[in-house]
């Protein structure tokens, strides 16, 4: 079990080693989302925005979802009815809801039943890129969201929640969509594979995405090679698989997963489990064109049965999470981050870092690496050698329960995109000695 006593806010920050500016995440409880200095001080609050990803714009302009009466009845944990953009004042500058429209205790309501992503056009990724600005105004914004039916030719059961991806244009029009239930031939499953999806599918994860966001201009379409067209769409499955989507046509142009005996490199890459937030490293970035991903482990994927999944279903294991960089062409480990490589020792250790929902990783200026461990409602700053030079523990529980925290996603961006605020001081966090450390009895 973990500690039941543990501290909260920043606990570790080495100013010199970081790359330093706010960081924003969305809690999904009542608190809603926070904009954070480096030291933890909540510099902004936005309590209408929960759950999923938020963007901020320069200007200290939001952009994310807004939970409704629609997801609240219906979705999948804290979906959004609503996709909006505000100014630093709270001003609605943009808006959209209506992807899907479904029935809530006999009424039919709009909804975009957004999740896990979005991203506005002129920066592939959520987060801060030098040299790609995502634009504020008469912009496309690609949007993950959900759409429920039967496609019979996947699983025999009713899906509420399979995964869809829409671009939406400043006027609120759906210009291009994409399902990966209408692709579903193109993922390479095996029989067995398919066999198991159709008698048990979990009602969405066969056909569930963790994230959507575009390739962006990389080295690899500039040598030739039109699978990493910028426009093209990088995402992941919920089971075991990162792949591109051709914006062009809807073909899956390249993908990893998710049979893992198939090559000698995929073999050495080990399965994707539960992978979330896999991007192309934008181009301005350390490790640019390489793919970057939390992969999470845990359980998923679909396959022969063993004796972790009797029907074939989740029938990948791993009881520890890898954050890893990926060569795209030769699928080699660029960079990886584990319990082994922050330091722990014995295989026993390996789950030291774990976080087996959720979670991300983003690629910073300097060449470190912001880290989203959801589970743990922790947040870390690491460098290429993988010392934490910022721990950030979020004070915002969803119950009394010990480690009860949840954060799916932070980004972090520059102060000058804040203008409204004046450029924080930046204290150093020295934790304390651990084996030293002691709490002193009341009336000491």
């Amino acid at each position: 079990m973990p500690p039941t006593v543990f501290p909260t806010g920043t606990t570790i920050y080495k100013p010199d080693k970081c790359w330093n500016g706010y960081t924003i995440y969305p809690t999904i409880t009542e608190t809603g989302a926070v904009l954070i200095d480096m030291n933890g001080r909540v510099v902004k609050h936005w309590p209408q925005f929960q759950g999923f990803p938020l963007l901020l714009l320069p200007e200290g302009e939001i952009l994310g979802g807004q939970v409704g009466r629609v997801t609240r009845a219906y979705d999948h944990e804290l979906g959004s009815d609503d996709v909006v953009q505000e100014d630093w004042d709270g001003n609605v500058l943009w808006k959209f809801g209506r992807a899907e429209q479904i029935e809530v205790e006999g009424q039919p309501l709009w909804s975009t039943r957004q999740n896990h992503d979005n991203v506005r056009e002129g920066c592939p990724v959520g987060y801060y890129v030098p040299e790609l600005t995502p634009k504020s105004r008469e912009a496309k914004t690609l949007i993950l969201t959900q759409k429920s039916g039967r496609w019979p030719h996947i699983t025999q059961d009713y899906l509420p929640r399979a995964a869809r991806i829409i671009e939406v244009d400043w006027e609120g029009n759906i210009g291009w969509e994409w399902m990966p239930a209408e692709h579903f031939e193109e993922f390479g499953h095996s029989e067995a594979a398919k066999q198991a999806i159709m008698n048990w599918c979990r009602s969405q994860h066969c056909v569930f995405l963790n994230t959507a966001s575009y390739v962006g201009p990389n080295k690899w379409y500039d040598q030739g090679d039109e699978r990493f067209h910028p426009d093209n769409i990088i995402t992941d499955d919920r089971g075991t698989m990162v792949f591109i989507i051709s914006k062009q046509t809807g073909k899956i142009v390249w993908k990893i997963g998710p049979e893992y005996t198939a090559t000698a490199e995929l073999r050495a890459l080990e399965p994707l489990i539960g992978p979330h937030h896999a991007h192309i490293i934008p181009k301005g970035l350390p490790g640019e064109g390489n793919i970057l991903v939390f992969d999470n482990g845990g359980a998923a994927g679909f396959g022969p049965p063993n004796p972790g999944a009797p029907t074939g279903a989740w029938n990948a294991l791993r009881d520890y999470s890898r954050v890893l960089e990926i060569d795209p062409l030769t699928l080699e480990i660029v960079w990886q981050y584990t319990a082994r490589t922050a330091g722990y020792q014995a295989y026993a250790e390996d789950s030291k870092f774990y976080s087996h929902f959720k979670s991300a990783a983003q690629r910073l200026p300097n060449g470190n690496t912001l880290i989203t461990e959801s589970n743990w409602g922790r947040l870390i700053e690491v460098t290429r050698d993988c010392e934490t030079v910022w721990e950030y523990i979020s004070p915002y529980r969803l119950s009394t329960a010990v480690f009860s925290s949840d954060i799916f996603r932070a980004y972090r961006y520059p102060y000058s995109w804040v203008p409204q605020l004046d450029t924080p001081v930046q204290r150093a966090v020295i934790p304390p000695d651990n084996a030293e450390f002691r709490i002193e009895p009341v009336g000491a």
